[in-house]
């Protein structure tokens, strides 16, 4: 066992620099001016006449009235409390109704917060540099996407909302040993399932690596598929800072690839956004039967437990992390923290993972 908490270190700052997934694109039509936030930041979004998405900080400079109250002309964002207007993709100030002609306010220095928007597998992303949306110094790289193995394949996508901190949500979800005792099932694992395993990891830009490996023989969706595809699977799951987990499943010429991410809203509020694509049998509905059936109650399972434990971090906060069951946690910390010193410093972040490590554990 470990000595020592990573978990206060640094645990409540949230993290800059990143792409974040902020609403599914769906949920952003027409004209609309819809609410979101990300980070503890308020939000606006909406697209503007040529369907391209834009998002504003939710406050007015002016009396810090709610833009989301006012109205969109497919260019500008009209506060509803003085008429105020704002350029919807750099937020500077267009025009100031009270204004007389011999004003020498120049309205054009005025900003409302900007953050840069994509749009990727179905969620428009936003680029967090700071909570005020300056533009950031340089031009953000492009927003991460799912990755894909063919022309030709399904998509689906899950969400949840998880009642806690960020870090608390990404160590759960890189856990691997609360299946058996959280996801009970007769088509999963039980506890008279457990078994030991072993796996490699190794470092990765930001994160670290699965290594490609032979999936769990305990795991019965992993059955599933050999039987479907006649082929033996392989699995790699990679985690990067500074919310996303990838997997692929490859079986000979089919794939699944995966991505979840854990997107802080509050301090105390997360969300779970769950994308997959695969072309196994896309014109049989089983890998869609599995996601859309078998992963509400999964991640309904993994909520009530998150529920449950802030129970108990309300008198308890500090935890006791375990190797090496509990390793991937240790890296999370040890990243985030490696990452906030690269940005403090201004300097190369440190990967703390520096070679190929075995971890065991049983589950």
């Amino acid at each position: 066992m470990s000595g020592g908490n990573p978990t206060k270190n640094r645990a409540d700052e949230m993290l800059w620099g990143f792409w974040y997934p902020a609403l599914r694109s769906e949920r952003v039509r027409g004209r609309k001016l819809v609410r979101a936030m990300l980070l503890d930041v308020p939000l606006v979004l909406g697209r503007d006449a040529a369907g391209k998405a834009f998002a504003l900080r939710d406050v007015c400079p002016h009396r810090a009235f709610p833009l989301s109250f006012g109205q969109f002309d497919g260019k500008t964002v009209e506060c509803a409390y003085h008429g105020w207007r704002f350029e919807a993709h750099t937020g500077q100030c267009q025009a100031i109704p009270s204004l007389t002609a011999d004003s020498k306010l120049k309205c054009e220095r005025i900003y409302a917060g900007g953050f840069p928007c994509e749009e990727r597998d179905g969620y428009v992303c936003c680029f967090m540099s700071n909570p005020e949306g300056r533009a950031p110094d340089i031009a953000p790289p492009a927003a991460p996407e799912l990755p894909t193995f063919s022309p030709s394949y399904k998509v689906a996508h899950l969400w949840a909302d998880l009642p806690c901190g960020v870090d608390q949500a990404i160590i759960g979800l890189m856990d691997p040993a609360h299946g058996p005792f959280v996801h009970q099932a007769w088509w999963w694992r039980s506890r008279h399932s457990i078994r030991e395993k072993q796996k490699q990891f190794e470092p990765i830009p930001n994160g670290f690596r699965m290594s490609p490996h032979a999936p769990s023989s305990n795991s019965a969706p992993y059955k599933i598929l050999k039987l479907l595809t006649g082929e033996p699977a392989t699995t790699m799951i990679d985690f990067v800072l500074p919310n996303q987990r990838f997997e692929q499943i490859r079986a000979g010429r089919y794939w699944l690839s995966s991505r979840t991410t854990v997107t802080p809203i509050r301090h105390d509020l997360c969300r779970l956004d769950f994308c997959a694509a695969w072309n196994i049998l896309t014109w049989f509905p089983v890998v869609s039967f599995i996601i859309h059936v078998f992963g509400p109650r999964f991640i309904r399972q993994d909520t009530e437990v998150i529920e449950k434990q802030a129970l108990g971090l309300k008198y308890e906060d500090r935890m006791m992390l375990v190797d090496d069951a509990d390793r991937q946690a240790r890296w999370y910390f040890e990243l985030k923290a490696a990452y906030l010193e690269a940005r403090r410093t201004n300097t190369p972040m440190k990967n703390p993972l520096e070679g190929p490590v075995t971890l065991r554990w049983r589950s």
